[in-house]
């Protein structure tokens, strides 16, 4: 069973290949605010879709927060290319080839195929917040493809825990 990484400390290792031929390291990054990753399920799911082209449309609103946002999969590339391009995703980076082992590290749950258009194995969405000295701020992980986080109050929350120091949460001892 995957474990959840801890809020506030160190966020798991991650360097991925991307479908433009380079790789993408989470310990290069220097965002503003935050690195979002939004991990979704593959070509295969239509509720991927939608959120990922909600998270294009809103794109360049982030950035302008100061939010880079990369999208992830255990796709492989063809499939991340397809998606990438079918769905409209550009310029949004497409990771692909997330591994069982990385998606463990994250928290993320792992799916086998019920329907002939899905992969072997798949990890279920997730999107996380990564702060620039590379703290986890925020990890929203689902085990359904339809219960994930509202981009649109991610985007309007953005200033307010910058500007506020908000705290990350669900550090309290048990």
């Amino acid at each position: 069973m995957p474990t959840t990484p801890e809020a506030d400390a160190r966020a798991p290792d991650l360097t991925l290949p991307l479908i433009i031929g380079t790789d993408w390291a989470l310990a290069d990054q220097n965002p503003g605010a935050f690195t979002q990753i939004v991990v979704y399920r593959g070509l295969h799911c239509p509720m991927c879709k939608q959120y990922l082209t909600r998270m294009r449309a809103l794109y360049d609103d982030f950035r302008s927060k100061g939010v880079q946002t990369i999208h992830v999969s255990m796709d492989s590339e063809d499939r991340a290319r397809q998606a990438h391009e079918e769905w409209g995703l550009d310029p949004i980076p497409m990771a692909y080839g997330l591994s069982a082992a990385q998606a463990k590290d994250w928290g993320l749950y792992l799916s086998d195929p019920v329907q002939d258009s899905e992969t072997d194995v798949f990890a279920e969405p997730g999107l996380f917040w990564v702060r620039p000295d590379g703290r986890l701020y925020l990890a929203a992980i689902s085990n359904s493809p339809f219960a994930r986080p509202d981009l649109d109050t991610l985007l309007d929350k953005v200033d307010f825990v910058t500007k506020n120091d908000y705290p990350a949460r669900g550090r309290a001892a048990a």
